[in-house]
């Protein structure tokens, strides 16, 4: 049974174990991040989707940690449905990891392969693929964080080389179809506007956070088009809003948001970053 290793141990996050689980912890504590760590809470899950962000953790770790404190304040859902853009260009359209495992420097997560070929009996556009996974960071660093807040659950990873509004429907429909009577959470990884100054770059986020908080994927796929804005991960959140909506979702709450300009102080090129819970 294949073994995912880690690509970027090392790169965006570090590669020893007490070393990551620190600069996890850091990132609970930052000024940007939520401010203290998780407590043992574990009230009934209300949370269907989340939305963090993907660079190195020196970077976007506040902002997901905000994410991952409220997932980690209720109870553990059996799966994490991770969904993420495919940067490489390598696999299918939407390419899911259904067999194995991933292994990070905190040790190894099952896949859920029950679920995966469940999802695939029920979708034409969900496939499995491998190739696209190897070298993908957008699921990889999330990873770890889940790790931190979970003992025992399972992953489903998939990701977008397609992330039209239709693409994003059909992948929706179909975990909507897949989960009725399982625990699971939705995680949707991405990043926002890239490599522009920072009041393009605030001015942009700001269409797509509005978008994402009236719960519209057809407009934040509209606004992404229209504007040309760089959002890596469109797809992904396209569906976790979907995919939330049928569940009987009402509010997607932004946790934080910030860009890398307001880490390192430099702002004349900069990358946006956001954390969405959605209940």
């Amino acid at each position: 049974m294949s073994v995912r290793q880690p690509a970027v141990a090392g790169s965006f996050y570090p590669v020893r174990p007490e070393e990551l689980k620190k600069s996890i912890e850091n990132s609970f504590l930052h000024d940007k991040g939520p401010g203290r760590l998780p407590v043992e809470k574990k009230q009934e899950r209300d949370i269907i989707s989340v939305i963090c962000p993907h660079a190195g953790y020196q970077y976007s770790g506040p902002c997901a940690a905000h994410s991952y404190l409220h997932l980690a304040e209720q109870k553990t859902p059996e799966t994490v449905i991770m969904l993420g853009p495919n940067h490489t260009g390598w696999g299918s359209p939407v390419s899911m990891y259904g067999e194995g495992s991933w292994k990070t420097p905190l040790g190894t997560v099952e896949v859920d392969e029950e679920l995966a070929r469940e999802l695939f009996t029920n979708s034409d556009v969900v496939d499995y693929d491998e190739s696209a996974h190897i070298r993908e960071h957008s699921l990889e660093v999330q990873l770890p964080f889940l790790q931190y807040i979970y003992e025992d659950f399972k992953i489903l990873p998939i990701t977008m080389g397609y992330q039209d509004l239709k693409t994003s429907i059909e992948v929706g429909e179909a975990i909507s179809k897949t989960i009725p009577g399982k625990k699971v959470v939705i995680l949707a990884s991405s990043d926002l506007t890239h490599q522009e100054p920072q009041e393009s770059a605030n001015r942009k986020d700001t269409l797509i956070l509005d978008s994402v908080k009236a719960m519209d994927e057809r407009t934040l796929q509209k606004t992404v088009k229209e504007n040309r804005i760089t959002t890596c991960g469109y797809g992904p959140m396209s569906v976790a809003l979907i995919v939330s909506k049928d569940k009987g979702a009402s509010k997607a709450e932004l946790l934080q948001y910030y860009t890398s300009g307001d880490i390192i102080r430099d702002y004349r090129s900069v990358v946006g970053y956001a954390s969405f819970k959605i209940i």
